[in-house]
């Protein structure tokens, strides 16, 4: 029988299949608390010595050997990590008291304990205190409320004496719609797995179904034909932080639509500079709007109704400082007397004796437009250097350079003790050399402004102005529909930006303030 086809078989089964994993997967996650989660593993556990407590035999000298209680010692290594999908605050930890989690050692009475985290997450260190809950007592250590970003972790060196090695360690305490639990691996720092056994094999197998599939309908048709594509040459312009987003969907779009005669252009600007250069663009066009696109950082300004704006993805952005200032958190009221010129060395808010550097952007740039809207509630002091290394106005209360674009300013920053700038956040990220500075305690986190956790102000929308309505068939709307709902949303994700077409970034993109 006709319908009794390869395809159809795999078809069908794919279906059969993807229903009851998918009924299973609800019944499961309703049952079991997995957003948010932390999980612990002991990585290290080991005598001090040899004391007949263990089949292992070692050697010691110097302070293992003479301290008072060391020939009963050993040492524990333990891992606390966020192995959940949403990011843990300080309100999630529900314990009693005012620590969060708490560890118990059996018959191990606990000597001492020191904090180690990567570098990403040195911040947590802050949360170590004794008022915040951290301590000891007897085989007992309570850990504080640390808040933790999806995927990160600390790790505890504990010294112990007594008891056996190889006890049972136990890590307790509990989370708002989640839990706290053991994790288990190969290697000492390999990633928690995040499914089950059961989750991963009906993954493969749907998986394995779909190639099936694909590879059965593929052979049949040699050249399916591109979707939405349009051909002819189009311009990207505008903001210099979004650059590097463009650039990757502008590329992946020519190859999807390579038999079209596509050409994809990205020449960032800045964002005022693009939006005016596509004001002028439309009104020498004869016909209609003209193949330009200008992205900008914010809203365009007042006065240019002919330009229709589309809302593409939230952007954040991060004050940066040179690593030698060693901040990491300044107060909103700090960074806006900062910037009126109001504190010359980094000494007057607990830093080093070091002169303020102010890195800024040009009047083109939209990343700076944010940062006087949300942040300073002004506009910044004027410019007094041009190599933003010598103060060319000696009567300026500190020295201010302006650069024209993000990369720039990172550059100029991680060369230049006492200097303090702005980015985009995700390039901030990736830039060596430098701190990221959080404001009034709220870090610069995608993840927390997107699941609402977060106050952090320096964001704002990442809109794509057009010269009017481009025609529907157009390669200008071809590739703004890829860019916003298509593959660029993957894309636009990968770069540390919440696109404005999922369910929470149509939330936050439609009541964001203009």
């Amino acid at each position: 029988m006709e319908w009794l086809s390869a395809e159809n078989l795999v078809a069908v089964a794919t279906a059969i299949l993807g229903i009851v994993a998918s009924a299973v997967m609800v019944w499961y996650e309703r049952r079991v608390p997995r957003r948010k989660r932390i999980g612990y593993r002991v990585q290290l556990d080991t005598p001090i010595g040899d004391d007949g407590r263990s089949r292992h035999t070692n050697r010691r000298v110097g302070w293992f050997s003479t301290e008072t209680g060391m020939n009963h010692a050993s040492m524990v290594l333990l891992r606390i990590e966020n192995d959940g999908s949403q990011s843990i605050t300080r309100d999630d930890y529900e314990s009693p008291g005012i620590h969060g989690l708490t560890v118990e050692f059996g018959r191990r009475t606990v000597l001492g304990v020191a904090v180690t985290q990567p570098s990403e997450t040195s911040h947590v260190l802050g949360n170590f205190t004794e008022r915040l809950g951290f301590g000891y007592r007897g085989s007992t250590l309570s850990i504080p409320r640390v808040p933790l970003n999806r995927g990160a972790y600390y790790k505890l060196l504990v010294l112990l004496s007594g008891g056996q090695v190889g006890d049972d360690i136990q890590v307790s305490g509990d989370l708002k719609d989640g839990d706290v639990h053991r994790n288990r691996s190969a290697t000492p720092d390999e990633k928690a797995p995040l499914f089950s056994r059961a989750a991963r094999l009906i993954t493969i197998t749907l998986t394995l179904c779909v190639v099936a599939l694909a590879v059965i309908v593929v052979a049949q048709d040699d050249s399916p034909p591109p979707i939405g594509c349009e051909s002819g040459t189009l311009t990207l312009t505008g903001s210099t932080a979004f650059a590097p987003v463009l650039r990757e969907v502008a590329e992946k779009y020519e190859r999807d639509c390579a038999d079209d005669g596509t050409r994809v252009e990205v020449d960032p600007r800045g964002s005022t500079s693009g939006i005016r250069e596509l004001a002028a663009a439309g009104e020498k066009a004869e016909h209609g709007s003209p193949p330009l696109v200008a992205l900008s950082d914010g809203p365009k300004p007042g006065g240019m109704p002919e330009l229709r704006e589309n809302r593409v993805a939230v952007s954040v952005f991060a004050l940066v400082v040179h690593e030698d200032v060693g901040l990491r958190d300044l107060s909103t009221a700090d960074v806006r007397r900062l910037y009126r010129g109001e504190i010359a060395n980094w000494s007057e808010l607990g830093g080093p004796d070091l002169p303020v550097h102010l890195v800024s952007r040009d009047a083109n740039s939209g990343t700076r437009q944010v940062f006087q809207r949300r942040v300073l509630g002004r506009g910044e002091i004027a410019n007094s250097s041009v190599d933003c290394v010598h103060k060319d106005d000696p009567a300026a209360p500190v020295l201010r350079c302006e650069l024209g674009s993000t990369e720039q300013v990172l550059a100029t920053v991680a060369e230049l003790p006492g200097a303090i700038g702005y980015s985009e956040l995700n390039l901030a990220a990736r830039a060596k050399g430098l701190l990221r500075l959080d404001l009034d305690g709220h870090p610069a986190s995608v993840d927390a402004i997107e699941h609402g956790t977060s106050s952090y102000p320096y964001r704002e929308i990442e809109y794509a102005y057009t010269y009017g309505q481009p025609p529907a068939d157009s390669l200008a709307s071809s590739f703004l529909t890829y860019l916003t709902r298509g593959n660029g949303q993957d894309v636009i994700r990968t770069h540390g930006h919440l696109p404005c077409w999922t369910p929470e970034g149509m939330e936050l993109c439609a009541r964001a303030a203009p």
